[in-house]
């Protein structure tokens, strides 16, 4: 009768966790997280190039909003996002390099914008308060991150409801830089997200693609398609 008795329990505490919990995510590869000279990532007419006024409008961010910069390198796109949400606005910007992160402090104290805030995060964790932020953007990094289920769930807890998460990238195998956009989409559905939008203004010769999620009340398996 005990022996029973655990296997029910067993039983109701699998049926009882969340349904992420319990699928595997796909396996790629992943790109060594960029480490090097983050200078390359102030190229005169990047912003022009990549359209990034556009983007912050799909995005939602406005003054008074709360943005994450998830791998904020040198923090360009986190000056730009805390430019655009103003004083009374905050822009978090998340590195797991600390020296990308005192980079950040000092250009922030340099350019006195007191409204960005960095953060260390971990290869798993960015390390974000709950539903603390309205946008969320991942500029060319998701093909850098081995676990994306864990990073994941710690930014669907982080987002507000109506929060929007955007993601450029693209197409590739994940050690090249890239990752195959199929695939990428069905990890963050999976996740919990539902996909909310689908550009590729962000490079004017189409190779990237610029998807934008919201998070869903419940996280439902996605079959492969």
């Amino acid at each position: 009768m005990r022996i029973r008795s655990l296997f029910a329990a067993t039983l109701l505490a699998s049926a009882l966790m969340p349904v992420h919990a319990q699928v595997a995510p796909p396996q790629h590869p992943t790109s060594t997280p960029y480490a090097g000279d983050l200078s390359i990532f102030e190229s005169p007419g990047r912003a022009e190039r990549l359209h990034v006024e556009r983007v912050m409008d799909l995005l939602h961010i406005t003054p008074g909003k709360t943005v994450a910069d998830i791998g904020a390198g040198g923090g360009w796109f986190s000056v730009l996002a805390a430019r655009r949400v103003g004083p009374t606005g905050l822009v978090l910007a998340e590195d797991i390099n600390p020296q990308y992160i005192d980079a950040i402090r000092k250009r922030a104290d340099n350019e006195h914008l007191g409204n960005i805030k960095p953060v260390l995060g971990t290869p798993d964790d960015p390390k974000l308060p709950p539903e603390s932020v309205d946008a969320v953007l991942m500029l060319k990094v998701y093909h850098e991150i081995a676990h994306p289920e864990l990073v994941l769930a710690a930014l669907r807890t982080a987002m507000k409801p109506g929060a929007r998460f955007g993601i450029i990238d693209r197409n590739g195998t994940g050690a090249n830089h890239g990752l195959d956009e199929k695939i990428l989409r069905e990890e963050v559905e999976r996740a919990g997200f539902n996909q909310v939008g689908r550009y590729d203004f962000t490079k004017d010769d189409g190779q990237d693609y610029f998807l934008i999620f919201e998070k869903t009340k419940v996280v439902f398996p996605v079959q492969p398609r």
